[in-house]
């Protein structure tokens, strides 16, 4: 059985197959009509580097070794010069020695793996891949799996996206097919021209990025393997706005998720709560390949065979360490949900420092219209300046709660916090209860969960 791996980056559930306006995305809505669709997938951390190591290894980042971005050496091992070993950020910032990557275990396995544009975790022996592509294209996927059928080998290839990512199509340049007055805003940010100008530039990326998702399934028609090859199809996280990529809410977390098993595939839509740290499992059991002891996530095999009494999980959790690899001073969120309450919880500096990715801020090189905007506007749309200051509360002085309490059925953008509320008291202790648990079972070292 090969595999592949269609990973978009910085692209949340903004898709033209869950009905958002203004954009279209062709490719992506005929692979749901052959795939089973998870409407309620969530990555376990909201930045590149960190949601990989999740996926490659089905393992919380705590445990994992790798918080936040490392750096991207995207080539073998032989090939990194012993000043490039030596830079802190790739010492510090890497998967433990003790921890499999899904790279090892499929080497072992005798797969003949690839993966493009970029890999963006480290270190480099533990993902031993064997081509290492510069750009996705359907030419090069083909041509890819030709040289794998050459030798023999079932394949893996990781078709890494950048296209949903920052800088995205600048429409003051070239013309996009998205019309700025067609898109829905989420009600975090400000209503204006500039920034309707921004989220369409994200949708045209997106479409950018459905073409090529167009070309990696193309591939797999012109190679006649389209039967024998499991596709996954995956946004890492979520875009680069407030609310979004190194948040823990929804538009940080929850991502667009198919996965087309061989052979005639039923589709299927299912809300049931699943993460990327089931990815590895679910891989790994469509092989016949057992999982290594520790894993965190669970195969979803039953769920995409559509198998009596199949269920996702009761919730899902997620983290952010703003200072880093662990241990660190800096403040540390964690975060559950159920399918309805999110919790976010913090420990740390009373005075928070958050981590902001430069590409949710600076319009230069980045493009980003709306961080400035927002400032702009503050007195018209006060309600997305305030977002705003907690996205990068060290830059307007204010102090963030230990707790965000969310019903997202009636407050599904997540902008009232109920955690002071007594009539959602049962929900926050519930949930923090699960957090707890979940911090015991999973060893983190980062967090006390000290009594209510």
């Amino acid at each position: 059985m090969n595999i592949l791996l269609i990973l978009t980056e910085d692209q949340g559930t903004q898709v033209g197959y869950l009905g958002t306006p203004g954009v279209k995305t062709p490719h992506m809505d005929s692979l749901a009509q052959t795939a089973v669709v998870f409407e309620q997938a969530f990555v376990v951390y909201p930045v590149c580097s960190a949601s990989k190591a999740a996926l490659y290894t089905g393992m919380y980042n705590h445990a994992n070794g790798i918080l936040n971005n490392t750096l991207n050496y995207h080539k073998q091992r032989a090939e990194i010069t012993e000043v490039e070993k030596n830079v802190p950020l790739y010492k510090r910032n890497r998967i433990k020695a003790e921890v499999t990557t899904l790279t090892e275990i499929l080497s072992k396995a005798g797969y003949w793996q690839g993966v493009m544009h970029k890999i963006h975790v480290t270190p480099a022996e533990k993902f031993p891949y064997d081509e290492f592509l510069p750009n996705p294209s359907q030419r090069a996927a083909t041509e890819f799996i030709r040289r794998a059928q050459a030798t023999q080998k079932p394949w893996f290839l990781l078709y890494n996206i950048p296209n949903s990512h920052r800088p995205y199509p600048n429409s003051d340049k070239k013309p996009i097919r998205v019309k700025p007055e067609e898109v829905t805003l989420p009600s975090y940010l400000p209503d204006t021209p500039e920034v309707r100008k921004d989220w369409a530039e994200y949708l045209a990326g997106i479409e950018e990025a459905d073409v090529l998702t167009g070309g990696a399934l193309a591939a797999l028609k012109e190679t006649n393997t389209e039967r024998e090859t499991l596709v996954i199809f995956l946004g890492d996280h979520g875009p680069s706005f407030q609310h979004g990529k190194m948040s823990l809410y929804d538009l940080g977390l929850r991502t667009p998720l198919m996965i087309r098993p061989p052979g005639n595939a039923k589709p299927i839509r299912t809300k049931a709560l699943v993460s990327t740290v089931d990815l590895l499992p679910t891989i790994l059991d469509y092989v016949g390949i057992p999982t290594p002891s520790g894993i965190h996530g669970k195969s979803l095999r039953l769920l995409i065979e559509n198998k009596p009494g199949a269920t996702g999980s009761e919730a899902v959790f997620a983290e952010i360490s703003h200072l880093g690899p662990l241990p660190n001073t800096g403040m540390q969120e964690r975060c559950v949900f159920d399918g309805r309450y999110r919790l976010i919880y913090r420990e740390g500096p009373p005075k928070a420092w958050r981590q902001v990715p430069a590409d949710n801020k600076d319009p230069k090189p980045w493009g980003n219209r709306t961080y400035n905007e927002t400032v702009r506007v503050k007195e018209q749309f006060p309600l997305a300046f305030r977002v705003l200051q907690e996205m990068d509360p060290q830059s307007f002085g204010i102090t963030l709660p230990r707790f965000e309490l969310y019903d997202t059925k009636a407050d599904p953008d997540e902008l009232t916090n109920l955690a002071e509320n007594s009539t959602h008291r049962a929900a926050l202790q519930r949930l923090y209860s699960l957090i707890q648990a979940w911090v015991r079972q999973t060893k983190d070292p980062a967090v006390k969960v000290s009594p209510l």
